[in-house]
């Protein structure tokens, strides 16, 4: 079984984020994700999120069992949950995680991302994102700014609920399995207060009072052959 997963997973990931081609001068532009090091171009990320999580539409045992949409259907939801199973192992085997350790590293982040955007800091936020989510959130906070002169944010600790939604390798070499990035999806379910002001100081939106339950849906990325790889943002799904 494990055989059959690495040829069917090789063979379909192998073309999902092909390593970009070195630059033909020292002029040209580096890819998105991808860093220069020397005259190399070292891709750092993807760049994307690969098979982003949707929700599943709910199916009856007689459809799912009795009909061939139905056996369609269930053959799909093996081959995800195959997915899910596969890249946890990879990751489990090459970098020793467990998942109340990543929760917790998770949760660290997505806390500290949270004050940074509330600050404005997009510089700080590079470390903990990718070069494509950093701009995206970058753009989000200057929107953000434009609308409120400040805001007021805190997270009620700890978390309600934190659970892992889809787990996905990016492999970049199918002579390679472990030249690869994993893509962990998890849903944050919080407490927290918010109040935004105006230029005059005065409370234009949400009450700093009031505990509102607020549930993200994150994407957390990390490198399986980089010396030193950490885990990062990536993106931000809504459902």
């Amino acid at each position: 079984m494990e055989l059959l997963l690495r040829i069917n997973h090789a063979r379909s990931m192998s073309t999902a984020a092909p390593a970009p081609a070195p630059p033909s001068s020292p002029s040209s532009k580096v890819p998105v994700g991808a860093r220069k090091v020397g005259r190399k171009v070292v891709m750092m990320s993807p760049g994307f999120v690969y098979e982003p999580y949707s929700i599943r539409e709910p199916i009856s045992f007689w459809k799912r069992w009795f009909t061939p949409s139905g056996w369609k259907r269930t053959k799909e939801d093996i081959v995800l949950e195959m997915k899910n199973a596969y890249a946890v192992s990879r990751l489990r085997k090459k970098t020793g995680y467990t998942k109340n350790q990543f929760y917790d590293h998770a949760f660290k982040i997505y806390k500290e991302a949270n004050m940074l955007m509330v600050r404005g800091d997009t510089s700080s936020l590079r470390k903990i994102l990718t070069e494509r989510m950093h701009s995206t959130v970058k753009n989000g906070v200057k929107r953000r700014q434009s609308r409120w002169s400040s805001v007021h944010w805190e997270l009620v600790e700890p978390a309600v609920s934190i659970r892992t939604l889809r787990a996905r390798m990016i492999g970049l070499d199918k002579n390679d399995l472990d030249k690869a990035f994993v893509q962990l999806t998890l849903e944050f379910v919080t407490k927290q207060k918010f109040e935004a002001y105006n230029s005059k100081g005065d409370v234009v939106y949400g009450d700093k009072s009031k505990e509102v339950l607020v549930k993200d849906i994150w994407v957390f990325e990390r490198s399986l052959f980089h010396p030193g790889a950490i885990w990062r943002v990536c993106g931000k799904i809504k459902l």
